[in-house]
């Protein structure tokens, strides 16, 4: 389960080498938003390096429709390297992605940033088995719509509700931009959480360690998971029940169980990994 999604620009290589260094759950080595146009071609090379030295890493591309996407897709094409996947902004055409897939033969994760892109969004889901989950690129799509972010909430839960009718990993949350509001990240993250998302992009290293405690289940949580489980073990073939302090459990409620003990199992993994408590 990937939490954090670290933005690095490819025409910063001294970046890129921290970032891959450090405690990102996923490295994204940007070529689209993060590079000036002049800085294209010298950004496209410092990737092409890192993912040739062997260093995993996905990569965001250019919008395959423009010179510069065509450009980053028959590049990677032909020299892949340790590449783990790449992100398709301006996504809005199943066509489009599928020849990506084809092409590349990794991982896609289209970035859907425009209202046709929101009304497509269970069409690029399941554009092709190399789908591997779909997220939001919030700011461009509140340009597109030429509204505030109250507009969002319905392009939120359409990513979610897409996300998971295709089988699809809980879609990341976008950038929090207030790269100094680390309790304002918090807080959005957790209710992101709530809404269906797990994990956001981020684009500093300070941001990580935030999304990855808010990502984590409440030990509360992970303790009423684990003893309705053990109960539903014993529970001798019985297909519902009242637990203990009244509330109803069927077969919806012993699944979200089961999700969150997986979720605290991998927290706690991760951790660990990092040298950190759990």
């Amino acid at each position: 389960m990937i939490r954090s999604w670290l933005y690095v620009p490819g025409d910063r290589p001294d970046r890129m080498d921290k970032a891959l260094a450090g405690p990102a759950d996923a490295v994204v080595l940007d070529l689209e938003d993060a590079v000036g146009a002049a800085a294209k071609d010298e950004a496209r090379r410092n990737v092409l390096d890192v993912l040739a030295s062997g260093r995993t890493a996905y990569v965001r591309v250019n919008d395959p429709a423009t010179p510069a996407g065509k450009a980053d897709l028959k590049a990677l094409a032909a020299s892949p390297g340790a590449l783990a996947g790449v992100r398709v902004p301006k996504s809005e055409d199943p066509g489009e992605l599928r020849r990506v897939a084809y092409l590349l033969g990794v991982p896609v994760y289209p970035l859907i940033e425009s209202a046709l892109g929101v009304e497509n969004a269970l069409a690029l889901a399941t554009a092709h088995p190399l789908v591997g989950g779909i997220s939001l690129g919030e700011a461009d799509l509140l340009a597109d719509l030429r509204a505030g972010r109250q507009a969002l909430a319905w392009p939120r839960s359409r990513i979610v509700v897409a996300a998971r009718a295709a089988g699809l990993p809980s879609p990341a949350q976008s950038v929090w931009t207030a790269v100094r509001d680390l309790d304002g990240l918090r807080a959005d993250t957790e209710a992101g959480r709530e809404a269906g998302f797990f994990g956001r992009s981020v684009i500093h290293p300070a941001q990580i360690p935030v999304v990855h405690q808010a990502c984590a289940p409440d030990p509360e949580e992970t303790a009423w998971a684990r003893e309705l489980l053990e109960r539903f073990t014993g529970a001798a073939g019985e297909a519902a029940w009242i637990d203990p302090s009244g509330k109803f459990v069927d077969k919806a409620v012993v699944e979200r169980a089961r999700w969150l003990l997986s979720l605290a199992e991998t927290v706690d993994r991760d951790n660990a990994k990092e040298g950190q408590a759990p």
